[in-house]
């Protein structure tokens, strides 16, 4: 009977890794990207102090590794496999061996939403330790008096404050309802199961109980919240966030494939879809092969949340708005809801800063990211460049950017305007991205005197 435990153990730990490495990679992605954690005493501190903030830091803790999305899948699998044998161990299920995978299947049902934290899982998981622990005691005052304690520990180290959820003030029912019955089912199961027999005639009664129960149990429980996550699932979330993926990491090419494969309907699709269209100088010949949303698809409006500005700020980088660029990302990043840092802004920052000549700015945010797993390597190759105004003119992207960029700092408004892309591309009549915006913008709008008066003024500067 063990072996078929463990078995379907790892079944359920393969259906988890397959979900998460598969159909939902780009959630994964979105939690790393809005935290920043570092491996710095005064950071680990702020967090532990609080209560709920040992949960919370073993959560943060494991999210940087969502930046590499198998890694991540591979992570969650194990700790809900873990809480699944966890909460076997506290009971003895018997033919209701299924309930016993009830607490995982809740923390995976909460995990689709893209608001839910990590350190979610580590709660669950502290308590049923802490638990297993107290069970191994010998019963009596002593087990009392240190069961009263883990309590008072517990309520610091796993459930007090608010850090299992992105949203302030809203209540994670999900959670706390998986929390409740990894408690609850062994406490009631162990009294269903074993009543009043001894240990030891249970014992032997479990010997006896057939496969097929068991078997029944846990494909009851699988398919009934098999159902329930695939349905819940925010896959059209997650397109979005793949667009938003692979405009972070430049794959223009691999943006093309996936908006010709499905054209994209929402509208941060459509802008990573025209930027990437841009960057292989195809936006003017083809804008109207592929869906649009008016001038919204091209350069939206910024909006005062921590996604959606994400897309447009990098198609203002790219077309060398830098001052726009970085105004865009510093706001998305106070936008973010639980209010921590996003090492993908940090390093955006930096680099903005480094291009605009803001070197001792730069230089606070690329301090910070040496104190990183995965952005360390960047910061220290971008380092050396603060100052050095001769390798930052021969640096392939910083250099470009530095051309391309405007003559002059003056507002913009968050509305995108022809002036503010007549006056881009007039600067540097090199910058071919901007040419193609501006061309598309006229298309987009219908706005055919515009056009023709760009092209006169192209005879008259030539």
């Amino acid at each position: 009977m063990k072996h078929l435990h463990l078995l379907y153990t790892l079944l359920f730990d393969v259906a988890v890794l397959l979900f998460f490495g598969l159909a939902y990679p780009h959630h994964l992605h979105y939690q790393e990207q809005y935290q920043l954690f570092l491996f710095d005493w005064d950071y680990v501190w702020d967090i532990v102090k609080l209560p709920g903030g040992v949960a919370d830091l073993f959560g943060r803790f494991c999210t940087q590794f969502f930046l590499f999305a198998w890694v991540g899948a591979l992570i969650i699998a194990l700790l809900l496999s873990l809480v699944q044998l966890l909460t076997l161990r506290l009971a003895n299920y018997g033919w209701l061996y299924g309930l016993s995978f009830v607490p995982s299947f809740l923390l995976w049902l909460f995990l689709l939403d893209e608001n839910a934290l990590f350190g979610a899982v580590w709660a669950v998981l502290l308590t049923q330790l802490a638990f297993c622990g107290l069970l191994r005691l010998p019963n009596g005052w002593v087990r009392r008096i240190l069961s009263i304690v883990a309590f008072l520990i517990l309520y610091w180290v796993a459930f007090g404050g608010n850090h299992y959820y992105r949203i302030p003030n809203t209540f994670p029912t999900l959670f706390y309802a998986a929390w409740f019955s990894a408690m609850i089912i062994p406490l009631v199961m162990w009294l269903v199961v074993r009543g009043k027999k001894s240990e030891n005639a249970q014992q032997q009664n479990n010997s006896l109980t057939p496969h097929l129960l068991v078997i029944a149990s846990f494909a009851l429980v699988a398919v009934v919240f098999g159902t329930i996550i695939w349905e819940k699932a925010n896959f059209k979330a997650e397109r979005v966030m793949q667009y938003d993926f692979m405009a972070c990491h430049q794959q223009w090419n691999r943006i093309l494939a996936t908006a010709n494969a499905e054209k994209p309907n929402n509208q941060i699709g459509v802008t990573v879809q025209n930027l990437a269209l841009a960057m292989h100088g195809q936006l003017a010949d083809h804008l109207f092969d592929y869906n649009q949303n008016g001038i919204a698809g091209l350069l939206p409006d910024v909006q005062s949340d921590a996604t959606s500005p994400m897309p447009t700020a990098e198609a203002f980088y790219q077309l060398g708005m830098i001052y726009v660029a970085q105004r865009t990302v510093f706001e998305a990043q106070e936008a973010i809801l639980d209010f921590q840092k996003s090492a993908r802004c940090y390093k955006r920052l930096a680099q903005t800063n480094l291009i605009i000549g803001s070197y001792e700015v730069a230089r606070k945010y690329l301090t910070a990211l040496q104190k990183t797993l995965f952005y360390r390597d960047f910061a220290n190759e971008t380092l050396p460049l603060l100052g050095n105004e001769e390798a930052i003119a021969k640096h392939p992207e910083y250099g470009r950017m530095r051309k391309c960029a405007y003559g002059e700092d003056f507002y913009f408004s968050d509305h995108t305007t022809p002036e503010m892309l007549e006056s881009l591309f007039f600067s540097n009549t090199d910058n071919h991205l901007a040419y193609q915006y501006l061309v598309a913008y006229y298309m987009l709008t219908g706005d055919r005197e515009g056009y023709a008066k760009l092209l006169q003024e192209l005879r008259i500067k030539n």
